[in-house]
């Protein structure tokens, strides 16, 4: 964390290991276009989360790109999370202030938040106010070389228990899509 020159704190953590980051993702060919992979795999994650809204989500130094994105509507237009400015539909960017995945890629740890008005260190993030997110629950995608490439993340417009079986299974499917990664890596699929 960092402060600014007025003594408020910045919501979001200083990533040095974004550089890095991004030399891994463009090896993997990851972080620059929707991928029909990681639309299914966001699709799962609502389905067994419940959640309305869930992202497959790669982070740059400056934005955070939505590789799989499912939202309540299963499209990517229309008045959905995030949506681009002039009504053009839900945007698969989101700038690097935004958010709580870039807290769980520094952190290197999965982060339930059931209630995010509940923490005043992220209820007063622009998500909140800008998109009405309340609840979220993500997971680090730290891969065999120990870089931290994004996050999933399943988020929703009410608070939700997500409690200990929450954070259980956004572990267990991290751990599930890193694998596949690992395997279109070694061109397994």
């Amino acid at each position: 964390m960092t402060y600014d020159p007025t003594g408020h704190l910045l919501l979001t953590p200083v990533d040095r290991e974004a550089p890095v980051r991004v030399q891994r993702l463009r090896q993997l060919g990851f972080g620059d276009r929707p991928d029909a992979a990681f639309d299914n795999f966001a699709r799962k994650l609502a389905e067994v989360t419940g959640a309305p809204y869930s992202m497959v989500n790669f982070i740059d130094e400056n934005r955070q790109f939505f590789a799989g994105l499912h939202t309540p509507s299963g499209m990517h237009s229309g008045p959905d999370l995030g949506a681009a400015p002039g009504g053009g539909g839900v945007s698969r960017f989101m700038a690097r202030d935004h958010g709580y995945c870039p807290h769980v890629v520094v952190r290197r740890k999965a982060l339930v938040l059931e209630d995010v008005c509940d923490y005043p260190r992220f209820a007063g993030n622009p998500v909140v106010d800008e998109i009405g997110i309340r609840s979220y629950l993500g997971a680090p995608l730290i891969d065999r070389t120990g870089i931290a490439l994004g996050t999933i993340c399943v988020v929703d417009t009410e608070p939700r228990p997500w409690g200990r079986a929450g954070l259980e299974t956004i572990k267990s499917l991290a751990a599930e899509l890193i694998e596949q990664i690992h395997r279109r890596e070694d061109g397994g699929i």
